[in-house]
């Protein structure tokens, strides 16, 4: 099934990809104890969305991102009082179309760093739909066949939790790796 197939997000219309959104509540960046940087002042989280069928959601980062030119997963700051879960369906949906109504969150995976987290929500989606460009962070939006997410040249972060993901959701979505 090609993403022409699929039928569009309720995010979809015939307008160019939108600006920068706005700054949220959680929006800004966290310094630290070692001098490294890390988005979300609250932490952060990401949807690594799964169809059965059609594969996983990646998103190709706009150059200016943070590890730009990489493909990762939708997600950004936590605003304060949001859940890790609510904060990567709310930003899949603002950057990707993602129906968010539609997300059956099957899983969370957490690096806790003590002064700043970041959570990967796994979920899926029962009817595939064709993601829409929503800011300016990302230049593709793709659904990649599930054993084929390693062949990308992934964020440092994903590519550094893919390997465990990958059983995990596997297990948990009844795919047999191969």
């Amino acid at each position: 099934m090609t993403d022409s197939e699929l039928p569009l997000s309720d995010r979809a219309d015939a307008r160019a990809p939108l600006p920068r959104r706005p700054h949220g509540s959680g929006d800004g960046w966290v310094t630290g104890p070692d001098g490294r940087q890390f988005w979300g002042t609250f932490g952060a989280a990401g949807l690594l969305l799964v169809h059965r069928e059609v594969g996983v959601l990646l998103q190709h980062r706009a150059a200016y991102s943070h590890f730009g030119g990489t493909w990762g997963i939708p997600g950004g700051a936590r605003h304060e009082d949001e859940t890790a879960a609510q904060a990567a369906v709310r930003e899949a949906h603002e950057e990707a179309g993602v129906p968010g109504a539609e997300v059956v969150v099957d899983f969370e995976s957490v690096l806790d760093l003590g002064w700043w987290s970041y959570t990967t929500v796994v979920g899926h989606v029962e009817r595939p739909f064709a993601p829409v460009i929503g800011d300016a962070e990302s230049i593709e939006l793709r659904w990649v066949p599930f054993n084929e997410v390693d062949a990308y040249e992934l964020h440092p972060g994903l590519a550094a939790s893919w390997p465990g993901l990958k059983p995990r959701i596997a297990e948990a979505l009844g795919f047999f790796e191969g």
